[in-house]
């Protein structure tokens, strides 16, 4: 494979992932640059590490590979804290924000600083705002980018707030997911600017979003559709709990399901399931012959539920505890996605106003019932 930013430039525009307009900037922003001398990538059993000094041919070849590579992992050295995203996903997101010369742009999310490069080699180090709450990452991408002679501004801090020094901005761009969007982000957004997310439910993350804002008598309100999937680590603040197992206690009650557990891989039922039943994450437990147990749980609650899977059956037993019967919850969200017509994840929308935040179907004013028990 042919290395370098032209070579990885050439392929994301002949795969279609990398609009013209940003071409230039792919080829001029070097993205071996902005990645540490050590990565992680994906194996069977978790990550491995790739170091530039003991292998460079390979961090060379992986630096311009269309994949995510992890930058930063914790303290177990197990789990990513930070990663450099795919390359046509960073293209895709760019594309999103339509961009016009001279307009400012705030992102949240440094990261390596791959990105404010991108938007400053188009826009101009001036226009280019950067928020990261990880001191570490904030000065490694600050000397990245002085490495390549770019100085946007990059600020430690923490992205929730938005950096209100700079506002109003035309464009908003985060790198971390979330679910509760930020309430400072829309209010530091001019009228007409877009904000361009990944968004997520407990139960799937996620979506990419693009918003845009316009000015009400209540305050401002962002409004826009599901635009594609975009899964990235979640901002830290509103990340879910990981440990789905720690909420099962006791018995449970126990019961009967005609509705497959499998049926909700399919993503598009599993995204409005994750917005129809809030606040619930799942895990899935393997056992012999094919047989597993999907587990539901919401920790604010202490609620669980399991489903046991088995091959050929036409029922499943459940068993359900909790004040929030989470099974229950999931079989009527299922029944409205069908009775809806299997909308697909692009058909969902989301609105943001000083009242709060609700998802729609197909346009704004058409918006999810807020309690299936009434439906």
């Amino acid at each position: 494979m042919t290395v370098g930013p032209a070579a990885l430039a050439q392929r994301l525009t002949d795969a279609g992932h990398l609009p013209r307009a940003w071409h230039d900037a792919f080829i001029r922003v070097d993205r071996a640059a902005f990645l540490p001398d050590r990565i992680w990538v994906r194996v069977a059993d978790g990550y491995e590490p790739v170091d530039r000094t003991a292998e460079p041919g390979r961090w060379r070849e992986l630096a311009y590979r269309d994949e995510a590579l992890v930058t930063q992992v914790d303290a177990s050295g197990r789990v990513p804290s930070s990663s450099a995203s795919m390359p046509s996903v960073v293209g895709t997101m760019l594309d999103a924000l339509d961009i016009r010369q001279g307009q400012r742009v705030l992102e949240i999310g440094a990261g390596t600083g791959y990105n404010a490069a991108l938007l400053s080699a188009r826009l101009g180090d001036e226009h280019v705002t950067t928020v990261e709450v990880d001191p570490v990452l904030a000065d490694g991408a600050r000397a990245a980018l002085k490495a390549i002679g770019h100085r946007p501004a990059v600020i430690t801090g923490d992205g929730a707030g938005g950096w209100p020094g700079g506002a109003p901005y035309d464009r908003i761009i985060a790198t971390c997911a979330v679910h509760d969007i930020l309430r400072a982000w829309v209010e530091q957004t001019a009228p007409g600017g877009l904000i361009v997310l990944p968004w997520g439910t407990a139960l799937r993350n996620g979506v990419l979003l693009r918003l845009m804002v316009e000015h009400a008598p209540d305050g401002p309100v962002a409004s826009g559709p599901v635009i594609g999937d975009s899964a990235f680590m979640w901002m830290r603040a509103q990340a879910p709990a990981r440990d789905v197992m720690a909420v099962v206690r006791g018995e449970g009650d126990r019961g009967r399901t005609r509705l497959d557990p499998s049926v909700l891989g399919d993503d598009d039922a599993w995204f409005a399931a994750g917005i129809l039943v809030p606040g619930c994450r799942s895990a899935v437990g393997q056992g012999p012959d094919g047989e597993w147990t999907l587990w539901l749980a919401d920790s604010a609650t202490g609620s669980w539920a399991s489903v046991d899977y088995e091959p050929d059956a036409t029922e499943y037993e459940v068993r359900q505890h909790g004040p929030r019967l989470l099974w229950s919850e999931v079989e009527a969200a299922h029944a409205w996605w069908v009775r809806a017509g299997w909308p697909v994840r692009t058909r969902f929308g989301l609105t943001v106003a000083s009242a709060g935040q609700w998802a729609w179907l197909d346009r704004p004013d058409n918006v999810l019932p807020a309690d299936l028990r009434e439906q």
